[in-house]
């Protein structure tokens, strides 16, 4: 064990935090246990459970953390074409997932019953639908509705399409990128000028 630093309150939940993220990744949840992020970390489980009250705690915790970030990444609000711009936020997604399968593939099946992750998955969607359908040059405002709905229904398709992906690889990564994409605006073609 490494030597015990004192660290203030925030620092150390921060620091459990990063410990647990990084095991979370290179592990499968089910192999993950509180013992071992508070050896990794330097610190008491006594401390460790004074932060987070169980291992379902700490990984919501750092699933929400990763989700913060991912939204902070993805550039929906820059000059360019729509195409380009979905493609980035794609990558940007799928980077993450590349690195961080075992999370995802937690979040997504192993506690896919737990209401504090889905409710973080659904935040997300929400929030990548959101700031699509903003940026989304509709020929018609009446048609907002009907295409929030069709970009809520594509965020599953790529959730269920990139999850069923990271277990097994039946496409190259551009591929699933542009099946994604090109689902989207197959999908937005009735409501989006050309």
């Amino acid at each position: 064990m490494p030597p015990r630093r004192r660290l203030t309150p925030d620092d150390r939940r921060a620091q459990l935090l990063a410990v647990g993220a990084q095991l979370f990744a290179q592990h499968p949840y089910e192999d993950v246990l509180m013992e071992d992020v508070a050896e990794r970390a330097g610190v008491s489980r006594a401390l460790l459970y004074r932060h987070f009250a169980g291992k379902q705690e700490l990984f919501a915790a750092v699933y929400r953390q990763a989700s913060d970030r991912l939204l902070e990444q993805v550039p929906f609000d820059r000059p360019g074409d729509l195409l380009s711009q979905l493609n980035d936020g794609l990558d940007v997604h799928l980077d993450y997932f590349i690195a961080h399968r075992n999370t995802v593939l937690a979040a997504n099946l192993v506690l896919a019953g737990d209401p504090v992750v889905q409710t973080i998955i659904d935040s997300e969607l929400d929030a990548l639908r959101t700031r699509i359908l903003h940026i989304l040059p509709l020929a018609d405002e009446s048609a907002r509705a009907a295409v929030a709905a069709v970009l809520k229904s594509w965020l599953v398709f790529v959730r269920v399409l990139c999850l069923d992906w990271l277990t097994e690889e039946t496409c190259t990564r551009t591929e699933l990128r542009d099946t994604c994409s090109g689902a989207l605006f197959g999908a937005l073609r009735p409501f989006v000028p050309n």
